[in-house]
């Protein structure tokens, strides 16, 4: 019997105040969720343009539904589902540009947020500063019709600010150390190089503000909508699938302070979000990358199968255990609690996050997640034998070749740099993947050769599950 399709609930449409840049499925599953929350609590016009900035998949799959969708929640008893209707549209930016920049001026418009990942900010994760030679940004500066996130951030507040327009709060979602300052820096940096009195004047009036989000959000797979299928009745071709728990920490310093009461849907807004941005991406996200590199290189498909395995379980305690004197607890918060909610959450068997999907994207995340834990035991005398062998795994995998011969298929902006810098040995790769200073700080790199090097040695030539077992003796 034919099945109907998701259709968005017959009602009065909230007017948009928000265009996210880089619709996926965390966002869907994150910020949308959030934003619908705080309307239904406190009302205000928030709805979402969202923004595509390289396919059509997204938008195609949402417009026959009235840009609706299910949001699962995957607990440990059942999944639980919901359907989110925030959404006013979808646009493809490589098909129309200037349609993104007419919505990002419209004057309703009070904030843009993203979240396009490490790699989307065209920025050196060694230093956070503007890539001027990144191919978009070459681009962007020459060209008033943009490719990349922070050009449509400046051709954008160009825009506004001929019209006499405030310009829009920019907010970051993404897994960054001081989000907020990074993607400032960005756009100050790209707006010096087109106008500077533009720079000057988002610098005088713009607003930043830095975020610490979570949610774990596993791709959607085609059994996924199936499942979904199965449990609405209706058929949805891009539902979102997550675990129970989230959370968002917001620095609240919004343009002329326009915002969704974002506390009321459980936000926590607070005037410092360095805590608990070090605390997750440190704890939950450099934990996170450890298991996916060494977990693949192992075997395990997905996280919850990598700490199913007792030498796993002991070698995340362990990355722990290294991580905690590096991080300072925001209020309230007890760290080994902290942990104990984190390896929860990675054994649930409902949550299907592939170690692949972890492991992309690595030189752009391994800074943020490893190097600043790295570097803070270091300075301290303390060694760290299960970070630096998640680093010997990141080596391993970006090989391209398994423990078994077979290829990987390394999704990584530095892919064919980082395998043409592999060599045949251990020590070889060590050291030229320490050369490589889009990843590694010199000073830095220096210190690690040695302890890295004893990490590879091993992982090289015992594998991934005996070089696990071995550093948590």
């Amino acid at each position: 019997m034919p099945v109907d399709r998701l259709k968005r609930t017959v009602g009065q449409r909230p007017a948009t105040g928000i265009v996210h840049l880089g619709l996926g499925a965390f966002y869907r599953a994150f910020g949308c969720v959030y934003i619908a929350d705080a309307m239904q609590a406190a009302g205000g016009d928030w709805g979402i343009v969202g923004v595509s900035l390289r396919n059509p998949d997204t938008r195609d799959a949402l417009a026959p539904q009235d840009w609706a969708y299910t949001s699962v929640t995957l607990a440990p008893d059942g999944p639980q589902t919901r359907m989110i209707d925030v959404l006013n549209g979808v646009l493809v930016a490589p098909e129309d540009p200037q349609a993104v920049l007419t919505a990002m001026c419209n004057p309703a418009v009070r904030i843009v947020s993203l979240t396009v990942t490490e790699k989307g900010y065209c920025h050196n994760p060694a230093t956070g500063t503007l890539n001027p030679d990144h191919p978009d940004i070459i681009h962007d500066i020459t060209h008033g019709l943009p490719r990349s996130a922070p050009g449509y951030l400046v051709r954008a507040l160009q825009q506004r600010r001929a019209a006499g327009l405030a310009p829009f709060t920019v907010l970051t979602c993404d897994n960054l150390p001081h989000n907020g300052a990074l993607v400032r820096g960005v756009v100050l940096d790209l707006a010096r190089h087109i106008d500077p009195s533009l720079a000057e004047w988002i610098a005088e009036f713009g607003c930043f503000p830095a975020t610490m989000v979570d949610r774990i959000t596993p791709a959607t797979t085609a059994q996924d909508i199936t499942t979904v299928e199965q449990l609405t009745g209706r058929h949805d071709a891009a539902p979102v699938i997550h675990e129970p728990f989230r959370q968002w920490a917001v620095q609240d310093h919004f343009v002329n302070g326009d915002r969704p009461d974002l506390a009321s849907a459980g936000v926590q807004m607070v005037q410092d979000v360095a805590p608990f941005e070090e605390m997750k991406l440190r704890m939950l996200n450099g934990t996170h990358s450890a298991l996916a590199y060494l977990g693949y290189l192992a075997g395990h498909e997905t996280i919850a199968d990598t700490v199913s395995d007792p030498d796993f379980a002991a070698y995340v305690r362990q990355c722990w255990a290294e991580i905690v004197p590096t991080v300072t607890a925001p209020p309230g918060v007890a760290l080994t609690d902290y942990a104990d909610e984190l390896f929860d959450r990675y054994a649930n068997p409902a949550i299907r996050h592939r170690t692949w999907q972890i492991a992309m994207d690595g030189s752009q995340k391994l800074p943020q997640r490893w190097l600043g834990t790295l570097r803070a035991n270091l300075d301290a005398g303390r060694d760290s034998p299960a970070l630096c062998l998640a680093v010997a795994g990141w080596m391993r995998y970006v090989t391209g070749i398994d423990e078994a011969g077979q290829p990987i298929d390394v999704r990584d902006p530095l892919a064919d740099v980082l395998r043409h810098a592999a060599t045949d040995t251990a020590t070889g790769t060590v050291s030229a993947l320490l050369s490589l200073r889009d990843v590694f700080p010199a000073d830095l790199a220096l210190q690690l050769v040695g302890p890295i090097s004893t990490a590879a040695a091993t992982l090289w030539a015992k594998g991934a599950a005996k070089a696990v077992q071995e550093v948590t003796r």
